[in-house]
């Protein structure tokens, strides 16, 4: 049957087709030019990792909050930071850092073999698990804890993503970075915040400023 499966995947409304293309159409604009990246996100119904009452904003190019002081991030950020990490070619394992609601990474998930995404506060990756399942998301693993700490214990990995601002680059991200991998995080604090590409090379790491950025700050331990 169609009917509700229609609606958790298409929506109606302000979550329809027809908005998702003016938001494909705005992110074009903007710079966005991986044509996967944005076929991803075209297909991806953002409207089922916010509140309700936020949906109808689902498809505006915009941070909305989600809970916890926390945000689900602007649609241009996660494609651009997605755009970055698969810049050099496909890759087979990536670190998020920051579950969040799950956007960016059902968004992830999507376009790389497998992702392993940590979140401090458990109510988050809960709902985020949940929205995974729904959307027979499977090549995703989640971990409990503290995003400062990484997860060396897969380590390592061809692409790590932050999607919280760090006072600086947590060095155990960097370790756990592998031979020619690329990480993605903002760096600052308050309104001082730079987006960093670094790539792992033979004898160090190359580090490319990309602009200035807004995020929440990545804590430190996890939260129940």
């Amino acid at each position: 049957m169609r009917g509700q499966d229609d609606l958790l995947h298409r929506g109606i409304g302000m979550t329809s087709q027809r908005t998702r293309e003016r938001l494909i159409a705005r992110l074009v604009e903007e710079g966005i030019c991986n044509s996967q990246v944005l076929e991803v996100i075209r297909k991806t119904p953002r409207h089922l990792f916010v509140d309700e009452a936020l949906a109808h904003r689902a498809y505006e190019d915009t941070a909305l909050p989600i809970g916890n002081n926390q945000t689900i991030s602007q649609p241009y950020m996660v494609a651009r930071m997605s755009e970055l990490l698969l810049a050099a070619g496909p890759l087979d394992k990536v670190l998020e850092i920051g579950t969040g609601s799950g956007y960016q990474t059902a968004v992830l998930s999507q376009l790389v073999e497998r992702v392993f995404s940590v979140e401090r506060i458990k109510g988050l990756q809960d709902r985020a698990k949940e929205r995974m399942q729904g959307l027979n998301l499977r090549n995703v693993v989640f971990r409990w804890g503290d995003g400062w700490e990484g997860w060396p214990a897969l380590a390592p990995y061809n692409g790590i993503i932050v999607t919280a601002v760090a006072a600086d680059v947590p060095q155990a991200l960097l370790d756990q970075l592998a031979p020619g991998g690329r990480l993605v995080i903002p760096v600052g604090a308050g309104d001082v915040q730079q987006l960093l590409l670094i790539i792992r090379e033979e004898h160090g790491y190359a580090r490319h400023t990309l602009g200035a950025v807004r995020f929440v700050p990545l804590l430190n331990g996890p939260l129940a």
